[in-house]
């Protein structure tokens, strides 16, 4: 063989390694078979065909007057990138939860504490969001805290099966180190269940229904999204979350597009004393099924049957992974814009820092240092 041969050699060899390395453990992230999950939903409401479906129409992509995704890609995609590095506040967990605070750990996890219980939403320590663990979306940030060290939870709330919201690593740690229950959407049990999750540990819901678990009542709430990992799409269902104690209510919004149906979910479950609204990772290419800034203050007002200024908004679903093309802190620059004339209470906690939802704070611009 000669030296040019022995070069392809080497070029093959190494290309073939790469791929394996990225390829590795790719079927046990994706989680359960089709045929496990057809098991669990058919028959619930909303599925048909195979799919859960959205009551208002949406496309995850449509096409955007004078732009297109090639162009935003090659030209937008380092935007969302910050130029310094994101600051971290060091998480205190106090012995007793709190009748209403939030500790927000980046994206779409934190752990809401209320009425003394404590709640952990879309919970994802691993540094790439991706069924690889070599390509795919990487943490801007470290986790602000080991997940061996988070206080003892009694719930953790899943919103969809996405990999940014749905993380095998975190959820089998968390089914080791924690006693808590897993409330997700139907179908997301099978992926649980297929990752040696008890089943004894897993409550399952649709749109509209309801569990009590630690003192909690917890509703399965409407979103405007979709599901998916691998090449299969919306098998499993979606969801937001009502969360209501004895004396405070929350609401987790997980990953959604607006729709007037939160109207509706503020009607039958609101006002809640504390929103978790996403506010990033949006783009003219998705209108439907991610919010922007401004339509999560008019999400909150929603919730708020018509008060903008019911409860207090925490920002959620940006800073953490590079998903869109939009500048890393424009959305709480818009979002701040928006609420203000609203009157409505926005507080933006830096990841890690633990916000105390019935007493006001001074509220710190950490978010302009490393834009």
């Amino acid at each position: 063989m000669g030296t040019r041969g022995v070069i392809a050699a080497a070029v093959t060899v190494a290309a073939a390694a790469a791929v394996g390395r990225a390829a590795w453990g790719v079927p046990g992230q994706i989680g359960a078979s089709a045929a496990a999950i057809a098991g669990a939903v058919t028959g619930s409401d909303g599925y048909r065909d195979k799919q859960f479906h959205n009551t208002d129409p949406s496309s995850p992509v449509v096409r955007a007057e004078g732009s297109s995704m090639l162009s935003s890609v090659l030209t937008k995609r380092r935007l969302g990138r910050p130029r310094q590095p994101i600051p971290l506040a060091t998480p205190l967990a106090p012995a007793k939860a709190g009748d209403l605070a939030v500790t927000w750990y980046g994206h779409a996890s934190a752990l809401v504490e209320i009425d003394g219980a404590r709640v952990l939403t879309d919970p994802v320590w691993s540094h790439r969001v991706s069924p690889s663990g070599v390509i795919g979306p990487a943490r801007l940030h470290p986790t602000p805290v080991d997940i061996d060290a988070l206080p003892a939870v009694d719930v953790v709330l899943i919103s969809h099966d996405h990999y940014d919201h749905l993380d095998k690593a975190t959820i089998t740690a968390l089914a080791r180190t924690q006693s808590a229950v897993f409330v997700v959407p139907k179908g997301i049990g099978a992926h649980l269940r297929h990752w040696r999750v008890p089943a004894d540990r897993i409550v399952e819901l649709g749109w509209e229904e309801s569990t009590t678990v630690a003192g909690l009542e917890i509703t399965c709430t409407e979103a405007r999204h979709f599901s998916g990992r691998g090449l299969r799409r919306n098998t499993t269902l979606w969801s937001s979350w009502s969360v209501r104690g004895p004396n405070h209510r929350f609401y987790f919004g997980g990953d959604t597009g607006y729709t007037p149906r939160f109207v509706e979910i503020g009607e039958r479950h609101g006002p809640f004393d504390l929103t978790l609204l996403p506010v990033g990772a949006y783009d003219e290419h998705w209108p439907d099924i991610h919010m922007n800034p401004e339509e999560a203050v008019r999400m909150h007002t929603d919730l708020g049957r018509g008060d903008a200024t019911a409860g207090v908004l925490v920002p959620i679903h940006w800073a953490t992974f590079n998903l869109a093309f939009h500048p890393w802190a424009e959305p709480i620059v818009r979002l701040l814009a928006a609420s203000d004339p609203a009157g409505t209470r926005v507080r933006v906690p830096m990841p890690g820092q633990r916000i105390d939802a019935l007493r006001p704070g001074v509220q710190e611009q950490w978010w302009l240092r490393p834009a």
